[in-house]
């Protein structure tokens, strides 16, 4: 893994569960993130973290782009900051993908994961907020910024284990995975998933969603491998000091018997126990689409 040895051990980041404008009127968000990342700066921040969609648009033909007033309040502020908006296909004006990016303090281009689980285009349509064919990715980038690797996952992508692991296999050592609106039923799995996904990655994993009301169950959450460190289900800007000089110290350790004395979390997971050499067995079927509803053709199995 890459990018391991660099960047400082510690940074301040902001958490931003807003109580956010669903459409129509969802542009309104723009300015009020804006004035999230001030704010944050104000108080030290490094680093601001939004949830997935916003300040959005959330809806297809897109009305708005928040990009450039993002990456303008990054610069200005010198933060690295976490958005989510949605990116059109060519001309058309249903197909998009769901992206996270991430601002930087330097002005520069912003980087972008665009979701890539599960297939489309079954999950953003139809509902009450987002509405649009939503059309996956298929890349995993990691960013290598002063204070640690940073990789993008968004929402349910918690309940595949793959996407986190496809990061933290790239360097990832802060995984930000944001999410969209109250989980109802799900809150607790969900939160659970969190931590389990810092826990199997050894890495921070953070995440925060939209409310709509205050009567809403937010989940705004920062995890390390051993302990949640924050987490709240109300609306604000919270302040959570990030240290990841016990996540390196974890993943250069070699995992022993005896190291259950003086680690709660597992060290080696993503070196010293990997078995490459049995991927194909683990997924024993071709690496292609498989069509809605459709079961997977088998596959022969090997002797």
């Amino acid at each position: 893994m890459g990018g391991t040895d660099g960047g400082r051990s510690s940074f301040r980041l902001a958490v931003i569960q807003p109580l956010a404008h669903r459409p129509p009127e969802d542009e309104r968000n723009v300015a009020d993130a804006v004035r999230h990342v001030e704010a944050a700066a104000r108080e030290g921040a490094a680093v601001v973290a939004f949830p997935e969609t916003y300040p959005g648009p959330w809806r297809m033909p897109r009305r708005f782009d928040p990009t450039e007033a993002m990456v303008d309040a990054a610069r200005r502020c010198g933060v690295y900051v976490q958005f989510g908006t949605l990116e059109p296909i060519g001309g058309d004006n249903r197909r998009a993908h769901n992206v996270l990016l991430l601002a930087r303090p330097n002005g520069a281009a912003p980087g972008r994961y665009r979701r890539t689980h599960p297939p489309g285009p079954w999950i953003y349509t139809g509902g009450a907020y987002w509405e649009f064919e939503y059309v996956p990715g298929d890349e995993f980038p990691v960013f290598e910024t002063e204070h640690g690797v940073f990789g993008l996952a968004m929402c349910s992508e918690v309940y595949m284990p793959e996407v986190t692991r496809a990061l933290a296999l790239r360097g990832a050592e802060v995984i930000f995975l944001p999410a969209g609106v109250d989980k109802e039923r799900l809150w607790s799995t969900w939160r659970h998933l969190i931590w389990a996904r810092a826990i199997e990655n050894l890495a921070v994993v953070t995440t925060t969603q939209n409310l709509f009301t205050s009567a809403q169950r937010g989940l705004a959450m920062v995890a390390n491998p051993e302990q949640v460190v924050f987490e709240t289900t109300v609306a604000g800007m919270f302040l959570v000091d990030v240290a990841l000089d016990r996540v390196r110290e974890l993943r250069a350790q070699e995992d022993r018997v005896e190291s259950q004395r003086t680690n709660a979390a597992k060290a080696g997971v993503l070196s010293q126990w990997q078995r490459p050499e049995l991927y194909d067995a683990i997924l024993p079927r071709p690496a292609v689409s498989v069509r809605r509803g459709a079961p997977p053709e088998p596959r022969p199995r090997r002797a």
